[in-house]
């Protein structure tokens, strides 16, 4: 069994809204729904072999307060009070208040020292915490403008791509893009990262193993709204889709959480964010695996579901 949260962002500011202006959010209080999961997940029994926090663990509001590292440095003493390893996606958050080579040196750094490829510095990686279980961690912040240092080629080639497809003067705004997802909040996989994913899950195959992918941004249409997709979405479906061994997607980015079954059978499940629930509700789950299937006991906002494979 694994635990599962997405989009804490946490900041130590009154409460607030989303860009829109409608959605709550509730900053300061995302802590204690934190430590209220950190709580739930230390009592299960038999103990979790591992959490994931699907990335936003901080909100980018920490960046014009001065506040990055003193909000980060809470998140990871919670987080630091689980006896088990927890893993990290990189989200646009993290990039409103770090660069991605300050991030590196951060405990949101849960990549294994000389974990090999994908090279540069793509923060993919992937573990087996069992026999024929795999979990691969995805970065889909590899093509983007956010963390980068604008002369680097990465960055060139991202605004590049990113340009191409949203006119905006403001890339954060999807006003009148027929594909909406291209704005400076998302980002993509890299052809290096997707073609040592498809190796990854090329050994999958071979070995007869399950697989749960998680990565910040969703790659199915039918799980998100057209806002919140990864830019390449397509490119990393096709490569799951190429292989037997996929089980399940995990994604956050998007609050309000999303899900579905695909057309090859895989789950693709979007997390409720922390961030947007109420103090007295909360947004994390369980996931306990199976031979053929797994169940998410969710806690307040994410509901109970049971995933065939």
């Amino acid at each position: 069994s694994f635990g599962v949260i997405a989009d804490i962002q946490y900041a130590d500011a009154e409460d607030g809204y989303d860009f829109g202006g409608c959605r709550r959010r509730y900053y300061r209080q995302s802590l204690n729904l934190l430590r209220d999961a950190v709580e739930a997940w230390a009592t299960e029994r038999p103990p979790l072999a591992f959490v994931l926090q699907l990335g936003d663990s901080i909100d980018g509001l920490n960046a014009r307060s001065g506040e990055a590292e003193g909000a980060l440095e809470q998140v990871l003493v919670v987080l630091g009070r689980l006896p088990v390893p927890v893993h990290h996606a990189w989200g646009n958050h993290e990039f409103y208040n770090f660069s991605r080579a300050r991030l590196v040196h951060t405990g949101l750094n849960s990549r294994p020292a000389g974990a090999g490829p994908p090279a540069g510095d793509c923060q993919a990686y992937h573990f087996s915490p069992a026999t024929r279980f795999r979990v691969v961690v995805l970065d889909a912040y590899d093509l983007s403008i956010l963390g980068r240092e604008p002369d680097s080629p990465r960055y060139r080639e991202s605004l590049r791509l990113l340009q191409e497809k949203n006119p905006n003067d403001n890339l954060n705004s999807p006003a009148g893009l027929e594909e909406p997802r291209f704005v400076e909040f998302n980002g993509g996989f890299s052809q290096a990262q997707l073609d040592w994913f498809n190796e990854v899950l090329k050994f999958s195959d071979e070995h007869q193993e399950k697989v749960v992918v998680m990565g910040h941004l969703p790659i199915h249409p039918d799980a998100s709204d057209r806002v919140c997709l990864a830019w390449n979405y397509e490119d990393a479906l096709s490569v799951i889709h190429s292989h037997q061994c996929v089980v399940c997607f995990l994604a956050g980015h998007l609050h309000d959480g999303g899900y579905c079954l695909d057309s090859h059978g895989v789950h693709h499940l979007t997390l409720e964010g922390v961030i947007e629930t109420p103090p007295e509700s909360n947004a994390f789950g369980t996931i306990y695996v199976y031979e053929d299937k797994m169940i998410l006991k969710g806690r307040g906002r994410i509901s109970e579901r049971v995933m065939h494979f």
